[in-house]
């Protein structure tokens, strides 16, 4: 089988791949059939185009893009002193432009001062977000690759979006990295699954992005057909709208936030008390039945884990819960958990509630049937095309051992030497002297940004490669201008995805931007590490590296692919039509034996005897109920009654291109909007379209209100990806009025713009994992009395002139 010229100019992003639009026509390989590109265009086969991939062209072409090196002007001074940190002036101080060659240096000059004098432990290589969608011009490997020739770096583990879930699975059934790529796709779902019981919903929205890119979009049409071929869609949410199937197909549960493991441990524990567990499967394909029955059951601790038990947790109906066991006992049934679950206190044992529950059924590895983890995060789960690896750039070895869960970065910079728990073994935080960032946004995925905002002030050095002047390059001391994905050349993929796709650069760089790989390869050569980096490769020689490496994998696969001209006069290759089903676990299904889980038994494990050796008092060794530190059955509910859920935004990935004009069509009096019940704004005075002051403990942040009865009453809805906006003292903001019910002002400057992480706590999952625990956040809400502060978060910065 043959990979076909794809015959047009496309790039990708994580939104979809579009087509250039140029004068003259549309243009092959560099656009040579054609003139200058002046936009951005759906391809015609995408079922469900984003809107957000035609908006990256006005938005790169911004006033806000960084366009010249700059230096945080109290840095700058110091550093001429000989002064190093902390630096309280970060993100309130004005910023100089400077040479590249002086940026270069001051860079070069610290890295090499501080693994000099600390070693290669003081120095943090973060990266974390989806920088591009370009295999080459990937800024997390580019920053690992740069740190590794330089002697290594503290690294960060596992993901803010899945960070319980990451650290658990492996114990109990496959790697995430397995399912990604191996859940029954859409097609099989659409022949087989005729009851999807979702916790937390199957949001398109959520799907219309992708890693490495997205060429066709599935999840909203997959859902559509799935109910057409006569799917039932049970959906246990706080949020009604975020299962995109036709509403008589979808009933819909409003359970209290954070207690979809107790109805997941009812539904099993009605259906063995009903003798209509799959006795047979549980003792073939897993491993610990007999512990977690005795825990269902309540021979362990004298609790019951039934319908009655669930229902006064979740406050759903305790019939509907019997019910529905037995509907799912009596047809194929597919059990959906979203990612967000997870990210709660926790949130480990929603995925592994998950999976117990399927596995009592009895229907992992039967064709639309068991557990998915899930549909709706990504455009690739669900895919049926063919999986192929693609092109990866090596990060060389890191011979620093150091390292972090992702979530714990404040952690980090606030307690060096402090010790903490990680997967069963205990680890030491280091002191960190430099922290170098490239791709990503910290300032908008960590919890408790004004705990962040503290802990930046601790290292001697932030230096920021960035595109935009959002908050992480406010909050750095050195900025280098990063050219965007529209900007260079490169290679889009996915794995399942149906193109290989050769990017050519559609825009000029903005200034003196510059691609990371460029900037690296320079302060590798002032450090003496030039050959090491760069191994004598440009970037367009590192392009045909990789694709041919990719290539013989592909054709070793069966797939012939063109040389690496004809790729790229191509505008990429399609790859043939995948004509075998996806079905998750067929084969260890069929025989367990012969292709055994990688876990420590080869089986699903219900009770882990690994976990359990642990000794965590917060994630025993099978799945458990816990009461989360902060949800509405706990006494803070008096304080702040209301849960709050920090979803994906549907305008935006994360922060990327909140700026765009998509995204400010979206904002209230121009914040994000805070989705509430009607009744809970009127209690509060609130009327649609009002500036409202959400707050708690840790934080306060402004937002526009948008009521809707899709939300169950006492859960607020503010989604992520608002730039930060603090009102800094030094800008002349007051302290906000206390609240009405006498507490103290929030600490931390006002969030003018509605991020929703000024708000959530940073605290781990549990001592498993460390992972994000977001979800786990009560507020109030109150009316702005008065006019609202003016927004700075879509400014420049101040530049000041040298020595002004």
């Amino acid at each position: 089988m043959k990979a076909l010229p794809i015959g047009r100019e496309l790039t990708s992003s994580h939104w979809g791949a579009s087509e250039v639009i140029r004068d003259g026509g549309s243009g092959g390989h560099g656009g040579r059939a054609g003139g200058p590109a002046r936009g951005l265009r759906p391809l015609p086969d995408d079922p469900d185009p984003s809107p957000i991939g035609a908006a990256m062209w006005d938005a790169y072409q911004s006033p806000l893009r960084v366009r010249r090196p700059a230096v945080r002007a109290g840095w700058l001074e110091a550093h001429g002193q000989g002064r190093r940190g902390p630096h309280t002036g970060r993100g309130r101080e004005a910023f100089v432009e400077v040479s590249w060659d002086e940026a270069i240096e001051l860079v070069a000059g610290e890295l090499g001062r501080v693994i000099g004098e600390h070693g290669n432990e003081a120095v943090f290589g973060g990266s974390y977000g989806w920088s591009s969608a370009g295999r080459f011009h990937h800024a997390q490997s580019q920053v690992h690759r740069f740190l590794n020739s330089l002697g290594g770096y503290v690294r960060h583990v596992d993901s803010y979006s899945l960070g319980a879930g990451r650290v658990l699975l492996p114990h109990v059934v496959c790697t995430m990295d397995y399912l990604l790529g191996h859940h029954h796709s859409w097609d099989v779902l659409v022949a087989s699954t005729r009851l999807m019981v979702s916790f937390g919903g199957v949001p398109a929205k959520n799907a219309q992005v992708g890693s490495g890119g997205a060429s066709r979009h599935h999840t909203r049409g997959g859902l559509t057909r799935l109910a057409a071929a006569g799917c039932r869609f049970v959906n246990f949410s706080p949020v009604r709208d975020n299962l995109d199937a036709p509403d008589a197909s979808v009933e819909w549960i409003p359970i209290r936030p954070n207690t979809d493991t107790a109805v997941m441990l009812a539904l099993a524990c009605e259906t063995v008390l009903a003798g209509r567990h799959d006795r047979a499967f549980l003792a073939s394909h897993c491993v610990g039945f007999e512990r977690w029955h005795d825990y269902l059951t309540g021979r362990a601790d004298g609790i019951v884990k039934n319908a009655d038990w669930a229902a006064a947790i979740a406050q759903v109906p305790a019939q509907r819960l019997r019910d529905l066991a037995r509907e799912m006992a009596q047809t194929r049934s597919l059990v959906n958990v979203a990612w967000a679950l997870q990210r709660a206190d926790h949130g480990e044992q929603a995925f592994w509630s998950g999976v117990g529950l399927a596995a009592v059924l009895g229907q992992i590895g039967l064709p639309g049937g068991g557990f998915a983890l899930a549909y709706g995060p990504t455009n690739g789960i669900g895919s049926g095309d063919r999986l192929m690896g693609g092109p990866t750039l090596p990060q060389g070895r890191n011979p620093v051992d150091a390292f972090i869960p992702v979530a714990r970065i404040a952690d980090l910079l606030l307690s060096p030497g402090a010790e903490f728990d990680y997967n069963g073994k205990r680890h030491r935080y280091p002191d960190i002297r430099l922290v170098y960032w490239a791709g990503g946004n910290p300032f908008h995925h960590h919890q408790d940004l004004n705990r962040l905002a503290r802990a930046w002030q601790k290292p001697d050095t932030v230096v920021v490669h960035e595109q935009v002047w959002n908050a992480t390059a406010r909050m750095a001391d050195i900025v280098l201008p990063a050219t965007s994905t529209l900007e260079r050349e490169d290679i889009g993929h996915a794995s399942r995805d149906p193109y290989l796709i050769s990017m050519q650069p559609a825009l000029a760089p903005p200034g003196q931007a510059r691609d990371d790989f460029a900037i690296f390869a320079d302060l590798a050569a002032r450090l003496g590490r030039g050959e090491a980096f760069t191994e004598g490769r440009s970037a367009n020689q590192w392009l045909r590296w990789m694709y041919e490496q990719a290539a013989r994998g592909m054709t070793e696969a069966g797939v012939q692919m063109p040389s690496f001209e004809d790729f790229q006069a191509g505008g990429g290759v399609a790859f043939p039509v995948n004509d075998r089903p996806v079905v998750l676990l067929a084969d260890f299904r069929a025989d367990p034996l012969a292709h055994p889980l990688k876990t420590p038994s080869g089986r699903i494990e219900l009770f882990s005897a690994r976990i359990d050796s642990f000794g965590y008092a917060d994630c025993p060794g099978h799945p458990a109920w816990f009461e989360p530190t902060e949800w509405l059955g706990s006494a803070q509910a008096l304080r702040h009654p209301l849960h709050l859920i920090s979803d994906q935004p549907h305008t935006k990935l994360h922060s990327q291109l909140d700026h765009s004009a998509v995204s400010l069509a979206n904002k209230v009096a121009g914040r994000e909007p805070v989705m509430m019940h009607p009744a809970d704004a009127a209690v509060r005075g609130i009327a649609d379209g009002d500036v409202v002051r959400l707050f708690n403990d840790r934080g306060a942040c402004l937002a526009g209100a948008r009521l809707s009865e899709d939300m169950r009453p006492g859960v607020v809805k503010l989604s992520t990806g608002a730039w930060w906006d603090p009102a800094w003292a030094a800008e002349g903001a007051q302290d906000p009025p206390a609240p009405a019910d006498g507490a103290a002002p929030s600490p931390g400057p006002l969030d003018r713009h509605g991020n929703p992480n000024v708000l959530t706590r940073d605290a781990g999952a549990s001592s498993l994992s460390q992972g994000c625990s977001a979800q786990s956040c009560l507020v109030q809400i109150e009316r702005l009395a008065g006019e609202a502060p003016p927004m700075r978060a879509f400014e420049p910065p101040v530049f000041l002139a040298r020595g002004g």
